[in-house]
């Protein structure tokens, strides 16, 4: 029978450009007990991916600060004083990074998001003074709660589920994949993973990116 999973989207159900490998969508459709995708993106974007992926919609979104499960929406963070951070960061000359549109940011609930290649020491330093942690996902700089995680989220989810979170096999890539790593009752890095996502999952995988998660599945399958 197959393990539920939770699987964290970008460098891990992706390639190396950023696209869904379409096998999953053969793939997980077929996968007899529930699927998780987990990111820290904004809620619609984990909430799209499910429903043409053809999935029920469960999912971790925002690090750990929104979780959506048998229809039912948890909020675990407050993004109040997220907010006040990136006011503060413009207000001291810097930017976001994301454009006008800062689409990045633009339905986000419970934390902000700032590109990788804005200075990190001011957002670190304002962070602090809010009560807040910056968090290197590999493809942003993530401001939020540090009681939020994804793997507060898996334990969310597994409630709503009914399940217990020790029973989720967890795949993913990144430093906001630890949390997860150390809920969830087996955990695999994939080959592009960072130090801490490597050292904190029970098996490094030889394959990168969303090659690496096939394999994955394809082992607990056998």
């Amino acid at each position: 029978m197959d393990p539920p999973l939770v699987l964290d989207i970008d460098g891990t159900m992706t390639r190396r450009d950023d696209s869904i490998d379409p096998r999953f969508f053969d793939l997980l459709p077929d996968w007899d007990a529930p699927v998780v995708v987990a990111t820290g993106k904004a809620f619609p974007y984990p909430v799209a991916l499910a429903h043409f992926l053809g999935l029920p919609q469960n999912v971790i979104a925002e690090n750990g600060g929104i979780v959506l499960a048998r229809d039912e929406v948890t909020v675990n963070g407050d993004g109040e004083a997220a907010r006040a951070v990136a006011e503060e960061y413009r207000a001291a000359g810097h930017d976001l990074g994301w454009g006008r549109s800062d689409l990045t940011n633009r339905w986000r609930e419970t934390e902000i998001a700032v590109r990788r290649d804005q200075p990190l020491g001011p957002l670190e330093e304002l962070a602090s003074e809010h009560g807040l942690e910056v968090v290197d996902t590999g493809y942003a700089y993530h401001v939020k709660p540090p009681d939020v995680s994804k793997g507060q989220g898996l334990k969310s989810v597994a409630r709503l589920l009914d399940r217990d979170p020790g029973e989720f096999v967890a795949v993913g890539d990144s430093e906001n994949d630890v949390s997860t790593f150390g809920v969830a009752g087996e955990s695999y890095a994939v080959a592009n993973a960072d130090d801490k996502a490597r050292q904190a999952a029970d098996t490094v995988v030889e394959g990168s990116y969303a090659e690496g998660t096939l394999a994955v599945l394809e082992a607990l399958r056998e």
